[in-house]
């Protein structure tokens, strides 16, 4: 069997609904078996992540991810991703780590806001300055080519250096961006929340993308608990990421508070009034992975999708 090796000049082929269409695909054969293995060594985190699903194939995705190479110059994830033949477990294909974490990770968010977030929406924060955030920018923008955007970092000058070239607004304070916003991206490694629940207003959508250990959280109790909330995955998120974990354990929500995930009807995913607020948990798991290398490499032999 030929094993493809896609690097990331295959991002030309890729397209954005292209993606949405594979992960609205792909939750409709069965369920994904997924296993992580997590290791920790202070803030450095080793993180092994595999999915199969019958019927697509079988993914490995190897990543650590080092907070501290920003101060390097160098990116703080790193890793390689693997493909599998589903129905001989043969290598079919080395995908790039970074083109394949790119699109996942923004389009797993995209995937819910497409769902949640109101159609007229036009004021987007963004929450974070680093890469997922300008890939937030490219993705919001395929359902909102007329928002505009604003981006807030605890570091204004990374804030500044993230907005000049994109046209971007900067706001000082967080506090008083928040509550302008319809649309709310966190993308951060905050370890206590940023956002307070009194800041929300009615209508609002949250994508909540930074937290991905038990130790981390971006929004507080308040904010869980005003919202509805939604989550790309229970098995990825409920019981290992602290953005649920610690509202579970003080009381402010409940596992019935979790309205649906990819997996459930699509009529369950949905907002339910112009007036409600929305938070969706990206998990980004290993079976979002699969679908989204997998998508790539059909892409990439095919030319524009």
């Amino acid at each position: 069997m030929t094993i493809q090796i896609i690097g990331p000049e295959a991002e030309a082929d890729l397209s954005w609904v292209g993606l949405l269409q594979a992960f609205a695909d792909g939750h409709r054969l069965p369920r994904a078996d997924i296993k992580d293995l997590l290791i920790y060594r202070g803030a450095d985190t080793l993180l092994d992540r595999a999915a199969w699903i019958d019927g697509l194939g079988g993914l490995v995705k190897a990543a650590t991810i080092f907070p501290g190479n920003a101060a390097r110059g160098l990116p703080t994830i790193n890793g390689a991703v693997t493909l599998f033949d589903d129905l001989t477990g043969e290598l079919t294909a080395l995908v790039d780590f970074h083109l394949v974490t790119k699109w996942k990770t923004a389009g797993d968010s995209l995937y819910s806001a497409s769902r949640l977030a109101r159609k007229d929406s036009r004021n987007i924060l963004l929450v974070g300055a680093g890469a997922v955030a300008r890939s937030m920018v490219e993705a919001y923008r395929t359902i909102w080519p007329k928002a505009e955007f604003t981006v807030w970092s605890r570091h204004p000058a990374t804030a500044a250096s993230m907005a000049v070239p994109l046209g971007l607004r900067v706001a000082a304070r967080l506090e008083e961006a928040v509550p302008q916003a319809d649309i709310i991206c966190t993308c951060t490694m905050a370890t206590e929340p940023l956002i307070s629940g009194d800041w929300l207003q009615p209508g609002q959508h949250l994508d909540l993308i930074g937290a991905y250990r038990p130790d981390m959280r971006e929004v507080d109790d308040a904010a869980m608990a005003r919202a509805a909330l939604f989550v790309d995955s229970r098995a990825t998120t409920v019981h290992h990421i602290g953005e649920l974990m610690a509202p579970l354990k003080s009381g402010a929500i409940t596992e019935t508070s979790i309205l649906a995930d990819f997996y459930d009807d699509p009529a369950g995913f949905t907002r339910q009034s112009p007036d409600q607020i929305t938070i969706a948990k990206n998990g980004g798991g290993a079976h979002l992975d699969l679908m989204t290398a997998s998508y790539i490499t059909r892409a990439a032999g095919a030319g524009k999708a």
